[in-house]
Order: C-alpha cells, then structure tokens, then sequence
C-alpha cells in the first residue's frame, strides 16, 4: 500500500494529520462552545458555524492564486501553519461572555486564513508528485493514503477534546450533562419555566443547591464548561507545531515538487518540464472542473451536518449513557486494539512464507486482542459519553476502510475494471443519499425541535446511537469514493499553471456547501425531523443523477490528458 509511492507523500501525510488534529478538535466542540458561553440558540451557532467553514474553505482559492504567483506552495504551506497557530493560541484565552465573543470571532477568522494558505497548497504540491510518469497510475491511491493522514488526526480530535474538558470540569467538581447549558443560560435570562426541573438536575451536580443559589450554580457550571472548552482549543496549537516541525524538517522529499509552473520557468533545470496548454484545452478542462465542482457543494452541504444538525440531533435525541457492549465504539483506545488485532491476523495470514512475520503478528495480535478485553472489563455497567464523541467515528471507519478500498480498487485496476474518478464521484453521492435515509428512518415518531423549544428530548423517546453510528458508517464509504477521488481529479486535470488556483476552486465549491449548511440549520426548529434529513437526501440524489448524466464527458477530458 505504500512501498510505491515516493517519500514526499508520506512528509504530507504527518503534516496534514497534525493540522487536521487541531481543526477537528476546535469543530467537534465550537458550536456548543457557542451555545453554552453566549447562550445562542440552534440557528445563531449554526450561522457562526456555517460561515466559518465558508471562510476556510473559500480563502484556499487567494492561497492557491498567491502560491502560483508569488510565494510558491512549501512557503504558502508554512505561511498557513503559522497563522493558523496564532488563530487557535487566541481561542484558548479565556474571556467573559460579553466582549469575549468578538476575540473568538477574529480568531476563527485567523484560522480560516491560514487554512485558505496551508490546505489547497499541499494538495497541489502532492499532486505535483506524480506528475512524475513513474507515479502517475497511482494517482488516485495516493490521495486515498493522503486523505487517511487527514482522518487519524481527526480521529483522536474528539477525544482529546473529551478528555481535556472533562478534566477541567472535574476540578471544579462538575461533571459533564448535556441538559445544563441551555437550562442554565435560559434560566439566567429568566426564560426558563421548568425550574423545580433544572433545581433537581442542579442537585445531582452539588446537593447543596437551593433555589436561592441556582444562579450561582448556573454561573458557575457554565463558566466551568466555557474554561474546559478553551483548554481543548489548546490542543490544536500542540498539532500546529507538530506539523511545522515534520514539513521543515523533511524538506528534501519534496524539493522538486515545490515548484510552480513559473518558478520552473526561472530554473534551466526545470524549463524542459513545463507543460503548454492551447487556450481550447485549457477551456475544456477548466470546464470539467467546474461541473465537478457543482456536484461536491451539496455533498458538503450534507456532510458538514456533522459539525451541527447531526451534533444536535446526538445531544437532544439520543440517549446520553450506554451499556459495556456499546461502551466499545466510544472507546477510541480499544477500537483501535481492536483494528490492530485484524491488521495483525491479516498480515500474519498474507506472511505464507515468513515464520519471522508469522510469529511477531501473531504477538501482536494476541497483545492487542488483550488490551482491548483489559479495556472492556474496565467498563462501569453505564456509561456516559458527550455529544461530541459521535464525531470520532467518520474518521476511525476512514482509517479503517481506507486500506480495504485502496486494496480493491488496486484489484480492479489489475482487471481493467476500475471506475473512473467521475464515477467514483457518482457512486459516493448516492451513498450520501442512502445514510440519510437511515436518519430518515430513525426519526419517525420524535417530536420536533421546535416542540423541545431548545431543551433535550425526554428520556422515553431518546433512541439507540446506533442510528447515528450506522449514519457515520455509509458517509464515510461516500467521502471515500468522493472527496480523495475529487482532489485527484482536480490534481490531474487542472492546468498546470493554475494548481493552486484550481486545488483553491475544489474549496471554494466546498465553501459554497459549508456555508448552505446554515441553510439547513435554519430549518432545525421550523420543520419535522424526518424531513429535515430527506432535504438532504434529495439533494444527495439529484446531485448524483446530474454527476451520472455528464460523466462520460469528464472521462472523454480525462483520457486526453
């Protein structure tokens, strides 16, 4: 799976990981930072979400257009690192809940600038990696690999995030519970109506609370949460640094690949490498691009649910304690013994002739089948987790399904019956459309969050997180068939003297579908579930229909090349 490909895409890999890390960290809990700190409802963090994403992913087309031009793609990279720290290290300072929103507003904004330098740019610069002939049929592989490096950094995020807010709350003696925030803060606001309810909740966190002391309960839990948040935002700034340390440090494995089209024009030893395009085909592939590009908005649209409706709907609708069977998929320490111990029985079995191998696989795989039984024994009979953690799981099935998809597609490469990129784009799309369905499906019969008026569902109607875990599963298998396939149908069709421009454009249609996700979160508290989830299925479906009916006319450009 990687013996291949050269040691530049492995330099982009860690580096990406380490960045993911910290964005992932931030989103898994930025939007209920956002409603607990400052009180906003579903609609107003979903605006300041949506736009923040829009941001991120439109300002990739100035880094890609000032790379190109200018700066070149290893010092726009490096450039976007930086700036990109500064914008998580001013998240961490904590501040009041009334000026305080405007220091977390520039520094979401810092953040998404130093995204548009870093994120477009590397992509293009692992592109340029296999421009080399040697590479090039393994273009697609690659970009699955690159694109698992994405997801283990965005896999622990949720974690560390959990871990370290539920230790800062741990020192003020609180424990996490999901009904707290809104309660507190509409209780504060003299909004609440329920408040013998909210006094009981408050009890179970400190049983000395009156009525008398339930504002300085309420002050003092969300002020508690609001600090535990700001301290997961430090763990991004960790990442960044990781991440800066690895591309600088192993510059030489991707030297050659950090040019631009005109800095190779100033190099006699690059000169004879330039690629000149016709003004016509240079028009059919821009073209191309752009119909790609139409597609993948809504797929953003609906994948960055994640981050908001989906978050929700785990905070409100789903029960927030589980039994120990259950307790394993939130466990990120022991799914992860758990993959170990099928990668070790599968190497072992693939090491027919290699006792060595054999040997030391088959320790491993006991080792870790092990840890993860350790792990499951340790369980309470109950377990809580938060809201947050359903976010691990697009990520770990990533990781997990990333070397089953490379290895079957390389099979049908061997028979000539590998699916181009367009269709792979195709297929993930009516995938996006299927997951959907099940939330469809699991909705039926919950009240409306209009009903709920802002609080959790109550506890006889709360379902399985199964329907959501099944949910992250069939995504997942879509974002691998769509989002790697896309970002190397850009790298190879885009003209080579706008790369940057073009990786850019990949992310200004993102943009464009993270910013629509606020359009949905408008409509959390207007229309019923279920109906909520089919808007998104539709658009899934059309999106796939219109990808399937311009297919073989992508094929046609991509063959010329």
């Amino acid at each position: 799976m990687f013996k291949e490909h050269p040691k530049g895409l492995y330099v982009a890999f860690f580096t990406n990981m380490g960045e993911r890390f910290g964005y992932y960290t931030m989103l898994a809990i930025v939007v209920l930072f956002l409603q607990a700190k400052y009180g906003m409802d579903a609609a107003a963090a979903g605006g300041v979400y949506a736009t923040f994403l829009f941001f991120a992913y439109f300002f990739p087309l100035l880094g890609g257009f000032l790379a190109d031009r200018y700066l070149g793609y290893g010092r726009a990279i490096s450039i976007g690192l930086i700036v990109m720290f500064l914008g998580y290290f001013m998240l961490t300072l904590p501040t009041n809940s009334g000026t305080g929103f405007s220091m977390v507003v520039a520094a979401m904004g810092v953040i998404a600038l130093g995204t548009g330098f870093f994120k477009g740019n590397l992509q293009a610069l692992v592109g340029n990696l296999y421009d080399d002939p040697r590479y090039s049929p393994i273009r697609d592989r690659a970009y699955n690999i690159f694109y698992m490096g994405i997801n283990i950094g965005a896999m622990f995020a949720p974690t560390a995030a959990n871990f370290v807010s539920n230790w800062i709350l741990d020192r003020y003696h609180f424990t996490y519970d999901q009904r707290i925030p809104a309660m507190a803060n509409q209780f504060m606001k003299g909004r609440l109506a329920d408040t013998a309810s909210f006094l009981e909740i408050a009890r179970s966190q400190n049983p000395t609370v009156t009525m008398e002391t339930l504002r300085s309960f309420s002050e003092s839990y969300i002020n508690a949460l609001s600090k535990s948040y700001h301290y997961a935002f430090g763990c991004a700034c960790v990442s960044l640094i990781a991440s800066m340390i690895v591309f600088r440090l192993f510059r030489k494995y991707y030297r050659d690949a950090d040019m631009t089209e005109k800095q190779k024009s100033k190099s006699d030893a690059h000169k004879g490498r330039i690629v000149e395009l016709t003004p016509q085909q240079t028009r059919e592939r821009m073209l191309a691009l752009i119909l790609v590009f139409i597609v993948v908005i809504f797929f953003w649209m609906s994948f960055q649910q994640n981050g908001l409706t989906m978050t929700y709907f785990a905070r409100d609708y789903t029960v927030p304690s589980v039994g120990r069977w259950t307790n394993l998929w939130f466990d990120l320490v022991a799914l992860l013994a758990i993959f170990m111990t099928v990668v070790c029985v599968m190497l072992s079995i693939r090491a027919k002739n290699s006792r060595a191998v054999r040997l030391m696989t088959g320790i491993g795989a006991v080792v870790f089948a092990f840890f993860a039984w350790f792990r499951f024994h340790g369980y309470e009979a109950i377990t809580r987790f938060t809201p947050q953690m359903f976010q691990q799981f697009n990520p770990f099935f990533i990781v997990a399904l990333t070397p089953l998809l490379v290895g079957f597609l390389a099979y049908l490469n061997r028979r000539g019956k590998e699916p181009s990129a367009p269709r792979k784009i195709g297929f993930g799309m009516l995938m996006s459309a299927i997951s959907f369905g099940i939330l469809i499906v699991g909705s039926i019969g919950l009240p409306s969050p209009k009903a709920l008026a802002g609080q959790v569902a109550p506890a006889n109607v709360l379902i399985s997180p199964y329907w959501l875990i099944v949910t992250y599963f069939l995504l997942t298998i879509a974002e691998l068939l769509l989002s790697p396939m896309g970002i190397s149908f850009v790298s190879k069709v885009a003209p080579p003297k706008y790369k940057g421009l073009m990786q850019g454009g990949w992310f200004a249609a993102t943009a464009i579908g993270n910013y629509l996700v606020s359009v949905i979160g408008l409509m959390w508290d207007r229309i019923p579930l279920w109906s909520l989830w089919s808007v998104l299925a539709i658009c899934c479906l059309l999106s796939a229909a219109f990808m399937f009916i311009i297919v073989k006319r992508l094929e046609k450009t991509t063959n010329s090349i």
